[in-house]
This record gives structure tokens, C-alpha cells and sequence, in this order.
């Protein structure tokens, strides 16, 4: 399966905010509009040891809501609420610390972060804590123990979990190869609209791994994941009109879908898509062409809500 045998797709989360717990994020929405009084309300409060509010002014300083972004006090405040135990806290620290945000770049430092937020339950913790252990970045390299964090956040519903405990399952890492509960989990991620599951899924119906072998089911998911934006989905979609498979063979389209995959694309990746398009090309008029440009860059990304 093309893209299934890269091995564990380590997805990079969103920092700070989007993964942190929703009382903290109702927290930092409220704090984006604070005046002068609430800033100085919600600073003494963090001074008086109030994790809530030591997690909120750190996240204000790391993302630059109602103040100037400074990864240095960011990190500071973080850690005061994360030696409290405060999971978000912890969680944040740990991506400063991957990232080297206001702290030297340390992975240990972060590994251990992630472990204390993940062993509270932190779902996004315990999803970078599998790509951790995946990829041995400040731990020992770890198949299993990756496998076990990813279905601890899978069973929360964290997609990108949700992704990678498939891509195991699919590649026989850390757990025995079973395409059932690969496609089994690649489903649920696709459910909620992860363009990366939907494109493994549709590469399971193509190759009839775990699903009954289904071209035209196959196409629906790449379509999916290629209006989403993914270059990966967007060249099998190409691909898949190209040759007819699926879909009625269009060229046109089949052009549209391999100049987005190479516009989005990098290294290897883009050269091959740009020879896809080129040879597709070679077997259209001029005014086709011309239209299936057109059609690309009128096209807009849509959200995985907008199915």
C-alpha cells in the first residue's frame, strides 16, 4: 500500500491551545479581551499560586493573546502550574520544550512533561507521547509502548491517535499486522474528518486490505481528503481519474488533481506529482489545459466538517 508502508505518520499537533483542556481554553478565550484590571486580576492570582490562572498566563504569553508573546515567561508560569500537577500545564511545557520556546531545546525534558500529563489522562499528551516512543525522541525507540499511548488517546477519540494505532496495525509495529483493526481505526479518525486516515482508508478499498476491494469507495475518501488539502490524496485522485479507475476517465480533472498535489507537495513527492501532471498533459489540447489550470486555482481547501 503506497503511502500505509511509509511506517507511523507522526502528525504535528497544534501548540498551546488547541490541545489543552477545555476549561483552560475557555480561560485563554476570556483573557484575549481582558482589560488592564483583569490582567492584573488574573496575574496575582497566578502570583498567589493558582494553577487555573498560572496555565492561562503562560498560554497568553506563548501565543500572544491580550499581550506581546514571550516564550521565556510563557515557560515559566507553565511550569509553576505544571509543579503543581496542573495536566495542560504540563502538557504546554512539554511542547515548549520540543520546540525549544523559551527553553533550550531539550527532548528528555519533554518526554518526561508528556509522561506526567499523559499518566493524568491528557489525550493529546498521550498521542505525542507515542510519537515519542516511536520515534525514540528522548526515550528509547519503543514500537510497543508507542502502541499502548496511541490507544489510550484513540480510545478518547483523538484522531491523530487514532491515525497512527491504524498505521501500526497496518505496518505490524509494536502490535501484530491485522488490516482489519487498521481500517477499523483509520475509520473512526476519517469519521471526524482527518484528511490522513481518510487517504490510508481509501488506500485500503483500492488495495482491499481489511474492506472488500472497492475502487469507487476508494476515490469517495481520497475526495475527501484531497478537498481538505492533502497532497498525497489529491495525486491518488488524479490518479484515479486518470486511468478511469473508480470514476469516468477525465484528464481534465485528472490534470486539476495533480497540479494541486505538486503545488502542495515537497521533495520526491513534488517532482512525482509534477511528472504526473506533465504526462497527462501531453495528452490534452491546449484549451483543456488551460481549463483544468483554471479549475485549480479557483479551487478552495474545504474543512473535515464540510463533507
Amino acid at each position: 500500500m503506497r503511502f500505509l508502508q511509509r511506517g507511523v505518520e507522526l502528525k504535528p499537533e497544534v501548540p498551546y491551545v488547541k490541545m489543552t483542556i477545555r476549561m483552560v481554553v475557555a480561560l485563554l478565550l476570556a483573557a484575549s479581551s481582558y482589560g488592564q484590571s483583569e490582567q492584573v486580576q488574573l496575574r496575582q492570582r497566578a502570583e498567589g499560586g493558582d494553577a487555573d490562572a498560572q496555565t492561562t498566563l503562560g498560554l497568553m504569553y506563548a501565543t500572544g493573546k491580550g499581550m506581546s508573546p514571550d516564550y521565556a515567561e510563557a515557560a515559566r508560569w507553565l511550569r509553576k502550574a505544571a509543579d503543581q500537577g496542573h495536566r495542560s500545564a504540563q502538557y504546554n511545557l512539554a511542547i515548549m520544550y520540543d520546540n525549544g520556546d523559551g527553553v533550550s531545546q531539550d527532548y528528555a525534558e519533554a518526554a518526561k512533561w508528556l509522561r506526567k500529563a499523559a499518566d493524568q489522562g491528557h489525550s493529546s499528551a498521550q498521542s505525542n507521547l507515542g510519537v515519542v516512543y516511536a520515534k525514540g525522541k528522548g526515550v528509547p525507540r519503543d514500537y510497543p509502548e508507542a502502541a499502548e499511548w496511541f490507544r489510550k488517546a484513540a480510545v478518547q477519540g483523538d484522531a491523530t491517535a487514532q491515525t497512527n494505532l491504524g498505521v501500526m496495525y497496518g505496518t505490524g509495529q509494536g502490535v501484530p499486522q491485522d488490516y482489519g483493526e487498521a481500517q477499523r481505526w483509520f475509520r473512526k479518525a476519517a469519521d471526524q474528518g482527518d484528511d490522513s486516515a481518510q487517504t490510508k482508508l481509501g488506500l485500503m478499498y483500492e488495495d482491499g486490505k481489511g474492506v472488500p476491494k472497492d475502487l469507487s469507495e476508494a476515490v469517495r475518501w481520497y475526495r475527501l481528503a484531497a478537498e481538505q488539502g492533502r497532497a498525497q490524496a489529491q495525486y491518488l485522485l488524479g490518479y484515479s481519474y486518470a486511468n478511469g479507475q473508480g470514476v469516468p476517465q477525465d484528464f481534465l480533472l485528472a490534470h486539476k488533481w495533480y497540479n494541486l498535489a505538486a503545488s502542495r507537495a515537497t521533495g520526491d513527492d513534488q517532482k512525482s506529482f509534477a511528472e504526473s501532471r506533465d504526462g497527462i498533459a501531453a495528452k490534452m489540447t491546449p484549451p483543456q489545459i488551460a481549463e483544468a489550470q483554471r479549475l485549480a486555482r479557483e479551487w478552495k481547501p474545504k474543512t473535515g466538517s464540510q463533507k
